[in-house]
Formats: C-alpha cells, sequence, structure tokens
C-alpha cells in the first residue's frame, strides 16, 4: 500500500501525466436509448456502478463492473431509459473498497450522496431555449451580493412560505413589504435599484446543511462544496428528486434574465468540505495539494486545497466551470481564494470561457489570496501577480476597501470616511483603479472590483457604528453614521473598475456587530425588509448612484488612457477633488465629471474649474441629475461627510 507522500511523487511525475492525461468526456452521457458512465479513475484496480431507483434509501438495484479503457477511463453502458435512476461508484484502490457519487454528476438525490442520471431537457422550464445571458453595458456593471437564503427568509418579504429562502423566491413578482402592497421587496426591489448583476454565494451542493432535516435552525453560507455541479438541495422545495433542484435553479436563473439582471455564480473550487468526497474517494490524493510527507496542504484554512496545477485537476474545473456557463447559461463567475489557483490554471479558464458562443461577456474575477500557507509554489493568481493574469479576470481590491471605511479585521480601526489622517493619498489610488499607483501592478481598471463590503466581516454599517461608538446601538438611525455610508458609497461608485455592494449595503445592514456569520442563526443573516422601507432615503441614494454611474461610461471604461485622464486638484487635507473629461462619442450626458470628497465634519468650500457645472448629487441626494438644471460655478459648498458631483454642462 503507496504512503501519502509515495502518491505525491507518483503524481507529479512526468511519466504519471503522460499516461493518464485524458482530454474526452466523463460523467453520465445520457439517451434515451441507453447512457454512458466515464470515470478517471487511474490508480483504481476494479470500479463498479450501484443502481438505485432513489436518492436516498430503498436497495440497490444491482452493481455492473465498469471497463478500463485507455488514459485511466472507465465505463459502462446502462442499455434503455436511465433518467431519473441513481447511482454510485465503488472503487477499489489499493485493496480498499470506497463507495462514491461521481465527480461529474449533473443533479444528485438528499444530501448529494447519490448522483442521478438526468435528461435535461425532459425537465427544463418553459422556454429554457428561448433563456440566455444578458447583456450588461459596461456603465451598469454593478454587482450585487446575496445568499439564496438570505433573500427571501423574512417572513416579511412577502413571498409565499413554500419559497422563502429557495432559488423559487426569485421568480415570485409584485411582492412587497408584508404584501401591503406598498414597499417592494426581493424581485422587484432590485429590477428598481438598477443593479446589472446578482451574485449569488454558492449554489452549488454544499455539505454543512442536511437536505433530509428541517431548515428552520440549520444556516450556512454554503463555503463547503460536496458536488461542484449539481445545484444545492437545500434551496430547492424538494431535495429527495434530483431534477427538481436543475429545474428550480434554471427557473431562478431565467427569472433574473427577463428582469435584465446577470447571474454571477460564487465558485469555491479551492477546497471541499470534508476529505472524504468524490473527487477523494475516486482518486484519493490527486486532486488535492499536498505537504512534502503527502498529508493535505490547507492553503484554504479548511483542510485541504484544490491541486490544480496537475493536468486532471484543471480540467475538472475548467469542465465545471463551463458546464454552468453553458448549461444555466450563468453570466459570471467569483472565485473563492482565487490565489490558492496558479495563473496558468485562471489564463486557460479565460481563454476557454473566450471561445464559447458569446462568452466574452462572461465576467470572471476573484479573491486575490489565500485562507493559509499553501504548497503552490509556482504562480499563484494573487495580488502580486495582477500582470500575469489575463485583463478580463479581475480581482477584490482590499486597499479600496480599507482605505475607504478602515481595516476590516480591527473592528476600530478608521478609514478615510471616519477621519483616518493621511487617508487621503490613497483615495486618488482607488478613484484611478490603482493604475496610477504603484502599490498594485494594475494596468487596466478591468482588473479591479471597487467595494467596501462583502459577505465576510463586518457589514459597513456595523463598522462605521463600531468605529464611531463604543457601544454601538446598531439598529439606530445614527445620522453620523448614514452621512459616512453615503460617503462611502459616492467614493467608491465614482471610482473606476466595476462596483460591488454586499445585499443590503444600501439599507444600513446589520449582524450586530458579528463579523464572521457563517453558521450563525437565519435571523441574523436574512435580509430585513423591513429595514429596507425604514431606511429609504439610503436605498434611493444608492440607486441615483447607480443611475448616476450608468450616464457616464468612461466610469466604467478598461482602457489604460481613461485612468490617466484623470486630474487630481491641489485641495486642503483632507478634500479630495478631481475631474474626467467623457470620452468621444461614448454618449455620456455631461462633457465631463467634477467630484469631490469631503470626510470632515464641517461644511467645506472650494472652487469649481472653469465652466458651467450642473449639480448632479449634493451628498445626500444623488437624483439631482434627474431634475432641472442647477447650474454652478465659482465657488460651491460641500456638506459635512460627503461626495459631491457636477457635470459640466
Amino acid at each position: 500500500m503507496k504512503t501519502p507522500a509515495e502518491w505525491k511523487t507518483l503524481f507529479e511525475g512526468s511519466a504519471f501525466a503522460r499516461q493518464t492525461t485524458y482530454s474526452g468526456p466523463l460523467g453520465p452521457e445520457y439517451n434515451p436509448s441507453g447512457t454512458r458512465l466515464r470515470l478517471w479513475a487511474p490508480t483504481a484496480q476494479k470500479v463498479s456502478v450501484n443502481l438505485y431507483r432513489r436518492g436516498d434509501g430503498g436497495a440497490c438495484m444491482g452493481t455492473l463492473p465498469l471497463e478500463q479503457h485507455g488514459q485511466g477511463v472507465w465505463s459502462a453502458y446502462l442499455p434503455g431509459d436511465q433518467h431519473g435512476h441513481y447511482y454510485t461508484f465503488t472503487v477499489e484502490v489499493d485493496g480498499t473498497a470506497y463507495e462514491t457519487g461521481d465527480p461529474y454528476a449533473r443533479t444528485a438525490g438528499v444530501n448529494g450522496l447519490r448522483s442521478m442520471i438526468l435528461d435535461a431537457p425532459r425537465i427544463d422550464p418553459p422556454d429554457w431555449n428561448h433563456d440566455h445571458r444578458v447583456i450588461v453595458p459596461a456603465s451598469r456593471r454593478t454587482v450585487w451580493e446575496v445568499s439564496v437564503r438570505d433573500f427571501s427568509q423574512d417572513p416579511a418579504c412577502g413571498v409565499r412560505n413554500a419559497w422563502r429562502g429557495k432559488f423559487m423566491a426569485f421568480t415570485q413578482k409584485g411582492t412587497t413589504l408584508s404584501s401591503a402592497g406598498t414597499f417592494p421587496t426581493c424581485l422587484d426591489y432590485l429590477k428598481r435599484l438598477g443593479v446589472g448583476y446578482v451574485q449569488l454565494m454558492p449554489i452549488f451542493d454544499f455539505g454543512s446543511v442536511d437536505e433530509s432535516r428541517p431548515l428552520t435552525r440549520q444556516y450556512n453560507w454554503g463555503y463547503d462544496p460536496t458536488n461542484y455541479n449539481v445545484p444545492e438541495g437545500s434551496y430547492s422545495t424538494d431535495p429527495a428528486k434530483g431534477e427538481v433542484r436543475v429545474r428550480e435553479c434554471k427557473e431562478m436563473i431565467a427569472s433574473l434574465h427577463a428582469a435584465g439582471i446577470g447571474v454571477i455564480m460564487d465558485v469555491v473550487y479551492n477546497h471541499m468540505y470534508r476529505s472524504e468526497n468524490p473527487l477523494n474517494s475516486t482518486v484519493p490524493y490527486y486532486f488535492f495539494r499536498q505537504n512534502p510527507d503527502g498529508s493535505f496542504s490547507n492553503g484554504s484554512g479548511c483542510g485541504n486545497e484544490f491541486a490544480s496545477e496537475r493536468p486532471m485537476a484543471r480540467k475538472y474545473l475548467i469542465d465545471s466551470v463551463l458546464y454552468w456557463a453553458q448549461e444555466y447559461h450563468i453570466d459570471g463567475f467569483r472565485f473563492d481564494l482565487m490565489g490558492l489557483y496558479d495563473v496558468d490554471t485562471m489564463n486557460e479558464l479565460r481563454a476557454a470561457l473566450d471561445a464559447l458562443p458569446g462568452g466574452r461577456s462572461i465576467l470572471m474575477y476573484g479573491e486575490p489570496w489565500q485562507g493559509g500557507g499553501s504548497q503552490l509554489h509556482r504562480y499563484e493568481a494573487n495580488k502580486a501577480n495582477l500582470a500575469m493574469l489575463s485583463e478580463r479576470i479581475g480581482i477584490f481590491c482590499d486597499n479600496t476597501r480599507d482605505v475607504i471605511k478602515g481595516g476590516c479585521f480591527d473592528a476600530r480601526e478608521p478609514g478615510y470616511v471616519e477621519g483616518r489622517p493621511g487617508s487621503f493619498w490613497d483615495i486618488g489610488g482607488a478613484v484611478a483603479a490603482w493604475c496610477r499607483s504603484d502599490k498594485l501592478p494594475a494596468h487596466s481598471p478591468s482588473q479591479i472590483v471597487s467595494y467596501v463590503s462583502a459577505h465576510d466581516n463586518f457589514t459597513l454599517w456595523d463598522k462605521l457604528m463600531l468605529v464611531r461608538y463604543a457601544r454601538p446601538e446598531y439598529t439606530a438611525a445614527d445620522s453620523a453614521a448614514l452621512a459616512q455610508n453615503r460617503l462611502a458609497a459616492g467614493i467608491y461608485l465614482t471610482c473606476m473598475g466595476m462596483p460591488f455592494l454586499q445585499a443590503g449595503e444600501e439599507f444600513a445592514r446589520t449582524k450586530k456587530g458579528q463579523g464572521n456569520t457563517y453558521r450563525s442563526s437565519p435571523s441574523l443573516n436574512r435580509l430585513d425588509w423591513k429595514r429596507a422601507a425604514q431606511f429609504h432615503g439610503l436605498v434611493d441614494y444608492y440607486r441615483g448612484l447607480l443611475g448616476l454611474r450608468a450616464q457616464f461610461p468612461r466610469l466604467s471604461a478598461s482602457d489604460a488612457a481613461s485612468p490617466a485622464a484623470i486630474r487630481f486638484f491641489s485641495l486642503e487635507q483632507p478634500l479630495v477633488g478631481w475631474t474626467l473629461p467623457a470620452a468621444p462619442g461614448d454618449g455620456a450626458a455631461w462633457q465631463a465629471l467634477c467630484v469631490f470628497y469631503n470626510p470632515t465634519e464641517e461644511e467645506k468650500r472650494v472652487r469649481l474649474p472653469d465652466g458651467q457645472w450642473k449639480l448632479l448629487s449634493d451628498g445626500v441626494s444623488s437624483a439631482l441629475w434627474k431634475g432641472p438644471s442647477r447650474v454652478c460655478g465659482g465657488e460651491v459648498t460641500l456638506l459635512p461627510y460627503s461626495a459631491t458631483i457636477f457635470g459640466q454642462v
């Protein structure tokens, strides 16, 4: 029996790669007359398939051997219509037998333990063939991040009970707060807000929620994958039936597309929930990076990390992403802990997406860091190697996040909007998407995701309150924190790059000062739609800024010349001011923008450049650009804690 270190030596040898690298299809290949199963298991001595009628329980209908073929592939042919039948593999390696699901399974039964053979067109939603990815202009590319569970778990959201916390909640139109017909919630709220994309926290099958038990007290964000190509069962109305999760996931996507909103999938290929998983049970140790002694490396902080540099692991990752893009019409992919993947894998994936029909419109970005020390001793897809990544692979820019609101790991550390001395120097770097700074090797604004809050760490509101008060009242409508919230939004929504916000940031979402709520109560994590109504003025402020940004496309330009065109003013510290001319022929509503940030608690006077300037946002109302012209010139007043925006007319 081989030791883990011996497996490592074998897998990293050129002979193994040459003898076992396979480029053909894997997984179930369905036809009405029969289904071909293919499994890559080059270290197995024997493989068999176990057939079941149900996704859980019930006796095995029979076991059939798979035949071994070249390059480590095993296969079996099951005659007849196999749609709806479930199966597992028994893989014998070094004298040990592992029963496991299919790593390439398209759907599964309860908790993903049994894979299911699926005739997808048979259960697709009506008109699914007419659904397509949404073409979102660059000027409207703003991402709103939410968990499927959080979106509609609030009893006041207006969604029917059976759909709350499920994929189907995204399909219900006309929902209002407490069904009173006044304040729109869920899908109608999103349409009114004006974001271009919804980023869904993990929707593939994850392991921390038991689908066979009531979900009332269970909660997890889902960053613990079990089956990469299978939708999560707890988000469906019937996790026992593998076809339901597929159909309802597609219905959600189709509904968002019909509303003009793209769907970005948060993918977590960097690790799996536990070491007993379909990949590791099929080819032990191969798919996961190893320490010198053969044990699992833990750069994810979750016990294992995906070995993207190994040829068949790289193929698996790329095959899986392409499957979601093609089968589910996904509009973009956000990569968790992208620093755990090698640069070559990410660039190959970008090229593979580009080769799809319309594939160049698919967004691709990720976290450019790791969760711990890794054994990836080659070029990591992180901030330091940004120049080696395709210009159309973006990164979450924590430089922008931290300079605006303060460091996310120290609750009391202030940022620019809270008056941190000297922080104004880096605000200019953020505005220009760091293309004019030596702090990041960015060479295109398209590489930068500008944001101040995401699911990790404190919500923006909680961070502002923790900096401001020793014992915050998180539910209070604090006027100073509200002004700082508006200023933070006014900064990153006028920065170059692609804006991103955590769902509820726009209505002062609070988690009562808890910074990492991945398995906290559903009531703490869910969107509070009453709070959205309470803070409707802040919602409208975000809505106005999104609309304003869409009217000035150069803020979202991807060319290097646009950051270079920004002209910064020499102002009294800590004020920041700048102008950016519109690009010729881009249809901008104004000849140029002029923007000022005032992070102090006092009014400030500044002078506008020569010309006539319409006030678009005064830091309290961001929708002045919609109304009658208020043309300004000479000196103007900046309100405390404000982003003030002018358009040249």
